[in-house]
């Protein structure tokens, strides 16, 4: 963590903006993870951290664990996501993921040089067939009762409509690409003080007419502790803290910080916060989970306080048996 840190303050006069295409994968889905700031990455288990850091999916204490998540995000555009994980108890787990987003009403335009206009361009209505997806096959084993490995292969897709020329000829905008996810995490054994890395969004470049793009590709490390745990061992109750350093290639470092709290092992609180944002700040969440008939169930809510645009409200609900 301390040479992390380092770099990023060594890098603090670059601005890295804008170099990067299907961001979509950036944006949190998991209330969970959303309410504290996103530092997720040494804490999350079961088949949501199949969005996050997949070693997680090998700490699930269950041989089946589904997901749901919605997310209403910023401009009308909307999240659905979900994974089921498979627990092959010594030969690890694995697990299938599904996300996609609607982009909402898209308004096109086209370009028109012998329009009276003083635009220079007319409007051609709504554009269909405009959204993003990502599908993916997640697999992690426990190498021992502390170290962890994971990883996704996903098939990710972008439609962003057709577009007509001055002369006449149509062309839909589409891409699609491989992308590969890795990512590690271990427990030290001390108090639940843990800590994870993953690479998410590692592909080949795109490339549009002559332009080649690359992927949000994502670094972060980040650690997590249970400061109740130096009171006493109580089970039910927990405090953890959890921080994570983020390096991306489309934006300069950041740091995620949250903070949960679980108590009557049934009720989570959470919080976070999210350095170096244009829009986003501060988030909160809450989690209610029980036991009907050998399911658990959980429920997990967030709100993200959002600058210029609305606020951001997630929901999801887990099921494991």
């Amino acid at each position: 963590i301390v040479l992390f840190t380092s770099s990023i303050f060594a890098q603090v006069g670059l601005n890295k903006l804008a170099q990067s295409t299907m961001n979509f994968q950036l944006v949190s889905i998991s209330p969970k993870a959303s309410s504290m700031g996103e530092a997720f990455y040494s804490i999350g288990v079961g088949s949501e951290s199949v969005f996050y850091n997949p070693a997680g999916l090998s700490l699930t204490k269950h041989q089946y664990d589904v997901t749901l998540n919605y997310t209403q995000w910023i401009a009308d555009i909307n999240y659905l996501g979900g994974a089921v994980s498979y627990n092959l108890d010594n030969y690890g787990t694995v697990a299938l993921s599904a996300l996609t987003v609607d982009y909402g009403t898209i308004y096109g335009t086209q370009l028109d040089p012998l329009s009276s206009s003083p635009t220079g361009y007319i409007e051609t209505g709504n554009v269909s067939n405009v959204g993003a997806y990502s599908f993916g096959l997640s697999y992690a084993k426990s190498i021992n009762e502390k170290f962890s490995i994971g990883g996704n292969v996903r098939l990710v897709g972008q439609n962003l409509g057709t577009n007509t020329f001055v002369s006449g000829i149509s062309k839909e905008n589409k891409a699609t690409k491989l992308v590969f996810d890795a990512g590690v995490l271990y427990n030290t054994g001390f108090k639940n003080f843990r800590f994870g890395m993953a690479i998410r969004n590692f592909s080949s470049n795109i490339k549009r007419e002559e332009i080649s793009e690359q992927l949000p590709l994502t670094f972060t490390m980040g650690g997590a502790i249970d400061v109740l745990k130096f009171i006493n061992d109580n089970e039910n109750d927990e405090l953890t803290f959890a921080i994570d350093f983020l390096h991306s290639n489309s934006y300069s470092e950041r740091i995620n910080l949250g903070a949960e709290y679980k108590f009557l092992g049934m009720v989570a609180l959470r919080a976070g916060y999210q350095t170096n944002r244009d829009i986003a700040s501060w988030s909160a969440g809450i989690g209610v989970n029980t036991i009907l008939s050998d399911y658990k169930l959980e429920v997990n809510y967030s709100f993200s306080k959002m600058d210029i645009f609305n606020n951001v409200n997630r929901l999801s609900l887990n099921i494991a048996f």
